[in-house]
C-alpha cells in the first residue's frame, strides 16, 4: 500500500472512530444489554402484529374485496423478507450498542442520506404511536362507554410512557407478555374464523366462499374490468404495507441491546419472518370469508368503526360474549405496538443525538442507561391522537396511516441502498466471506425490491388523481412526506457539502469489527438438560 492510501486509510479510521465515541466503543456511554433472544422476536413480532392487521386490514376489505386483500398481504410479506435479510446481515455483522440504521447509511452511504433518514424514522415511529393510540380509542369505543375517547387516549400514551422510561428490562418483559397476548390472540382467531368457516357457529352456517361469490371475490377500484380489478390488488398492496412498517428496523434498534446478538439476531428475523407468513398469510385469508367486503361497519370512514373484521365476524356467526373478549385483546395490540414504537424512535433519537444530527440533550440517559429525554420527545407526538376530538377516530386513523406508510417506504428503500453499498465494499475489500449471517438471493432480490419500493411510493395515492376522487387532505396524507424528505436531505448535502456516494473502496466496514467478533467469541450457547429446556430454548 502506497502512502496516499495509507494516508486515506487512517483518515476513514480516525472519521469512525470519532463518529462511533458516541454509539458503541465507549463502555461508559454505553446502553444496558439487557433483551434476550424472546425479547427481540416478540419486540419485532408486537411491532408487526398490531392495529394494522386487526383493524385497517378492515378498511381494505372494505375497498377492495377478499382476494386482493389476501395477495396484498402475501405480496408484501416478500418485501419485508428482503427488508428483513438485509438489515439482519447489517447488525449481525457489527452489532454494536446504539446502532440504527442511520448509523450505517452514513457509514456505507452518505452523511446527508442519513440525517434524512435518521429524521424520517423518528417522526414516522412518533406518527405511528398517535395511530395506535387513535385505533386503542376507536376500539374502546364497541363498548359505547360514557368515557370519552381523550381519556382512553391519554391512558394509552401514559402507560407507553411509563413502560418505556423506567428500564430496558421492564420495557422487554412489558412487551413480551404484550405479544403473548397478542399471539394467543391470533392463533385463537384463526381457530374459530376456520371452525366459522365450516359452519361450526351456532347457527351451523356452512359459509365456505359464499362471500366470494355475493358480493363478490374482488371489487374493482378506480376503473372497470381487468384494469379495475389489478388496481385493486395494487392499492390493497400498497396499503398491506402499513401493517409492517417499520417492523424489520425493530431488530436492528435491538442489536445493540441484546446478549449474544450473533446468535440470537438471526433467530428471532427467521422466527419473525416464519410467524408473519402463518398470522399475515391465513389472517387476511380468513377475515374474507368471514366478512362480506360490503358490511358497512368495516372501516371505511362511511361507519362508526367501532369494531375489528374479527369481531364482526364472531358477531355475524352468532357467537355471543366472544366478541368482547376479542376485542380486549386486539386492544392490547394498541399498547404493544406503541410500546415499540416508542423504543424504536427514542433510539433512532438518541443516536442522531450522540452524532450532533439531533440537540445534544436527546442523548442524555438515566443510571439505568434510559434515553429519557429522547423517550419523551418521541412520545409527545404522540399527543396528535387528540384529533380525535375534533374529528371522527376513523379518519383520523386513515390520515396517520397514509402518512406512516410513505414514510415507511421511504426508509425501506434507504436501507435497501444502504445494504448494497455494504455488499459491495465486502466484495470490493474481499471481506464478503466474513459475514457472520448471509441470506439467499441476494444481492438480486434487494435489487428487485428496490425497483419495486419504489414503485410503490411514487403510487401511494394514485387514486387522488382521479378527478372525482381528489382530495386536498388524502393528497396530501399521501405525498407530503416525500417533499420534505428531500428538502431535509439535498438541504444538508448543499449546507455541508458531502459528496454524493463513497466509492466501495474508501467504504469502512472494518471498525469495531475486532470489538464485535471478541464479544461474540466470549458467547457460550445454552445446553438444555432436559426436553422442557430444550423447548424453551427453542422458543427463547
Amino acid at each position: 500500500m502506497d502512502g496516499a492510501s495509507v494516508d486515506n486509510a487512517k483518515g476513514r479510521t480516525s472519521s469512525v472512530a470519532i463518529f462511533d465515541a458516541g454509539i458503541s466503543l465507549d463502555r461508559d456511554s454505553q446502553l444496558s444489554r439487557g433483551l434476550k433472544s424472546r425479547h427481540i422476536q416478540f419486540l419485532a413480532i408486537g411491532g408487526a402484529i398490531g392495529t394494522g392487521l386487526f383493524v385497517s386490514s378492515g378498511a381494505i376489505l372494505y375497498t377492495v374485496g377478499p382476494l386482493p386483500l389476501w395477495l396484498g398481504y402475501l405480496a408484501m410479506m416478500a418485501v419485508v423478507w428482503v427488508v428483513m435479510n438485509n438489515v439482519s446481515e447489517m447488525t449481525t455483522y457489527l452489532p454494536m450498542k446504539g446502532i440504527t440504521m442511520p448509523y450505517f447509511t452514513k457509514r456505507y452511504v452518505d452523511e446527508s442520506l442519513a440525517f434524512a433518514a435518521g429524521w424520517n424514522y423518528w417522526y414516522t415511529y412518533s406518527v405511528i404511536i398517535a395511530t395506535e393510540a387513535t385505533a386503542g380509542a376507536i376500539l374502546l369505543s364497541y363498548w359505547e362507554t360514557p368515557v370519552p375517547s381523550w381519556v382512553w387516549i391519554t391512558i394509552i400514551l401514559a402507560v407507553n410512557l411509563g413502560l418505556n422510561i423506567i428500564a430496558v428490562e421492564v420495557f422487554g418483559e412489558a412487551e413480551f407478555w404484550f405479544a403473548s397476548i397478542k399471539l394467543i390472540t391470533i392463533m385463537g382467531l384463526l381457530i374459530v374464523g376456520l371452525v366459522i368457516m365450516l359452519g361450526g357457529g351456532p347457527t351451523h352456517d356452512r359459509l365456505g366462499f359464499r362471500y366470494w361469490e355475493d358480493p363478490g371475490a374482488a371489487k374493482e377500484f378506480v376503473a372497470k374490468g381487468a384494469l379495475g380489478l389489478f388496481l385493486a390488488f395494487w392499492t390493497s398492496f400498497i396499503r398491506a404495507g402499513f401493517s409492517f412498517i417499520m417492523s424489520p428496523e425493530l431488530v436492528a434498534l435491538a442489536a445493540g441491546e441484546t446478549i449474544a446478538p450473533r446468535r440470537n439476531l438471526p433467530k428471532a428475523a427467521g422466527r419473525f419472518l416464519c410467524r408473519l407468513a402463518v398470522f399475515y398469510g391465513l389472517s387476511s385469508f380468513i377475515i374474507g370469508v368471514i366478512v362480506p367486503h360490503n358490511d358497512e361497519r368495516l372501516l371505511s370512514g362511511k361507519g362508526d368503526a367501532t369494531a375489528s373484521p374479527w369481531v364482526i365476524g364472531i358477531e355475524r356467526a352468532g357467537i355471543r360474549g366472544l366478541n368482547h373478549v376479542i376485542n380486549a385483546a386486539i386492544l392490547t395490540s394498541a399498547w404493544s405496538a406503541g410500546n415499540a414504537f416508542l423504543y424504536s424512535g427514542s433510539r433512532i433519537l438518541y443516536s442522531m443525538a450522540a452524532n450532533g444530527h439531533a440537540p445534544a440533550v436527546f442523548a442524555k440517559t438515566s443510571k439505568r442507561g434510559v434515553p429519557w429525554a429522547a423517550i419523551i420527545a418521541t412520545w409527545l407526538p404522540g399527543c396528535l391522537a387528540y384529533l380525535n376530538v375534533s374529528e371522527g377516530g376513523a379518519q383520523v386513523f386513515l390520515w396517520f396511516n397514509n402518512l406512516c406508510t410513505i414514510s415507511g417506504y421511504l426508509a425501506w428503500i434507504v436501507v435497501m441502498i444502504t445494504y448494497l453499498r455494504f455488499r459491495s465494499a465486502l466484495e470490493c475489500q474481499g471481506l464478503l466471506d466474513t459475514l457472520p449471517f448471509k441470506t439467499p438471493l441476494q444481492p438480486y432480490a434487494t435489487w428487485v425490491m428496490l425497483g419495486l419500493v419504489t414503485l410503490l411510493t411514487i403510487t401511494n395515492g394514485f387514486q387522488v388523481f382521479v378527478p372525482r376522487l381528489w382530495n386536498v387532505k388524502d393528497f396530501l396524507a399521501a405525498y407530503v412526506t416525500i417533499p420534505c424528505f428531500l428538502a431535509i436531505y439535498l438541504g444538508h448535502k448543499l449546507w455541508h457539502k458531502t459528496p454524493w456516494l463513497k466509492p466501495a473502496d474508501e467504504i469502512d466496514v472494518i471498525a469495531g469489527k475486532k470489538e464485535m467478533d471478541d464479544l461474540c467469541a466470549a458467547d457460550v450457547k445454552p445446553v438444555p438438560k432436559n426436553w422442557l429446556q430444550k423447548v424453551w430454548f427453542w422458543v427463547a
